[in-house]
């Protein structure tokens, strides 16, 4: 090393010093010429069949059940594209659920994962963390107390240990409140105590039910104010019926896993008004929204900053965060954990802010917008192409709706099939097969998702998304 010890005062020091910022350099390099040779989808290649097969089988064996898809990573793609174990290519248009926002192999983030691997620890937390800590909670800040009353950050290492942090948040400062509000159909996470907040039986089957919850319908686009008035009174009805026993309203501005249904600002405004007016804490949950839409928090993008108490975020920002007023500051001892994050995620993640923050993504004509905008189009070109894959879709409560598409920003679905399970699981495996990596969400009806890659995707991308995605519609619209 050139450099004297009593130059090296930080890591940033050390990562910069000349010998360690050529390593680095020379890594990048190689890493791009390395996914350089990944420019489209490639078939699995057949030398790598039997090891590929093992791998899959040490999986079904630890876990006990199958993945879901045969999906084992290389650790090598390029942007929206992934190469898999046995060789093959495909279009990643899940991105982890969101979390992998720039795709796969981003030589800028890799360079700060390797500058933040020379870490002196691998984890940080709240009894001892590093700058980096302090520095990717401010950024969160500063961008939510642009447009909210948000003044302070808790960063915790799982979008589910941030939502559990809101809810305790809640419960102290409404005690001795003890119900929750929630959107029928809504998602909140897979803990213990999560999983009898989300509207899903299947996810708390044998789970004791502890935690009093009251549902109340998300916003129907096809009945427009009729459902605001229906949500509003559903609200008051339940407000009612507990007075003074509801500690908080979580609720997901756009639906994730509950098949991405969007509302308006003004569905939201009269229900949060009136959840201030009863002293029911607003809780925003952008685990899956934050960062993916028009907007690094979705709350901006519909005008609602001021009505919102407490916000979580997640997945894209790779370390998540519980975000709240000052009158939602809790007392000491309520809010702590072992781990804040890794270094490398708390160095990645405020890199991953940055670049969205100046890169040109947001605003109505931003990067994410035109994603959108784009999706939209090849949809509506599918559609006049198959018509018949694309009837009215039933709801839950018996009537229909027209509506086969939808989303906003970075989030997308498509409604093939009247939302039939059965060919939605097919399409997505032939999917998969043919080179597109998609997901499902919903439930009676399911919809056929896509997160893709915000930060690298190109509009024009989209073009071969899309014929692969035909061809697998054309094969499963045959199947019975």
């Amino acid at each position: 090393m050139t450099s004297g010890t009593s130059e090296i005062s930080s890591l940033s020091a050390f990562a910069d010093c000349p010998p360690v910022a050529e390593a680095v350099d020379t890594i990048v390099r190689e890493l791009v010429e390395a996914r350089s040779l990944i420019t489209g989808v490639r078939r699995p290649a057949p030398e790598l069949a039997a090891s590929y097969e093992a791998h899959l089988a040490r999986q079904t064996q630890i876990k006990g059940r199958p993945p879901v898809y045969p999906y084992v990573g290389c650790g090598l793609g390029h942007g929206p594209l992934v190469q898999l174990a046995d060789g093959s290519v495909k279009w990643d248009m899940i991105s982890g659920i969101g979390v992998h926002a720039f795709g796969h192999s981003d030589p800028d983030l890799v360079a700060t994962a390797l500058r933040a691997a020379l870490s002196d620890t691998v984890m940080q937390g709240n009894l001892q963390f590093n700058t980096e800590a302090i520095e990717f909670a401010e950024l969160l800040l500063a961008e939510a107390a642009r447009t909210s009353r948000l003044e302070h950050c808790f960063v915790i290492n799982s979008g589910a240990l941030a939502n559990e942090s809101a809810l305790k948040l809640c419960y102290q400062h409404n005690a001795p409140a003890d119900r929750v509000l929630a959107f029928a159909h809504g998602f909140a996470g897979r803990t213990t105590t999560l999983a009898q907040i989300t509207d899903s039986s299947a996810g708390r089957v044998g789970i004791p039910l502890t935690v009093p919850v009251d549902y109340v319908p998300f916003y129907d686009p096809e009945h427009g104010d009729d459902s605001i008035k229906e949500t509003l009174n559903g609200l008051q009805q339940v407000i009612d019926r507990y007075p003074g026993r509801h500690a908080c309203f979580v609720m997901e501005l756009v639906q994730g896993e509950g098949g991405f249904n969007v509302a308006p600002r003004e569905f939201f405004v009269p229900l949060m008004e009136l959840c201030r007016d009863n002293g029911i804490a607003v809780w925003v949950d952008e685990i899956q929204t934050f960062g993916r839409t028009c907007e690094m928090f979705y709350f901006e993008q519909l005008g609602v900053g001021d009505y919102v108490d407490v916000v979580t975020v997640g997945k894209l920002s790779q370390a998540c965060a519980c975000l709240y007023t000052a009158q939602y500051n809790p007392k000491p001892g309520l809010l702590s954990a072992t781990f804040v994050g890794s270094t490398v995620a708390l160095h990645v993640g405020r890199r991953i802010l940055a670049r969205l923050r100046e890169g040109g993504y947001y605003g109505p004509d931003g990067r994410i917008a035109r994603l959108q905008t784009a999706f939209r189009k090849h949809m509506q070109a599918l559609i006049e192409q198959h018509p018949d894959w694309f009837g009215p879709v039933p709801q839950a409560d018996g009537r229909s709706t027209q509506r086969v598409y939808d989303g906003v920003g970075g989030m997308m679905r498509l409604t093939p099939f009247g939302g039939d399970r059965s060919k939605i699981t097919k399409a997505l495996h032939v999917m998969f097969d043919e080179g597109v990596i998609a997901f499902y969400c919903g439930h009676e009806p399911y919809h056929i998702r896509f997160l893709p890659p915000v930060g690298v995707m190109q509009p024009q991308q989209f073009d071969e998304v899309f014929e692969i995605m035909e061809a697998a519609l054309a094969r499963a619209a045959q199947s019975d």
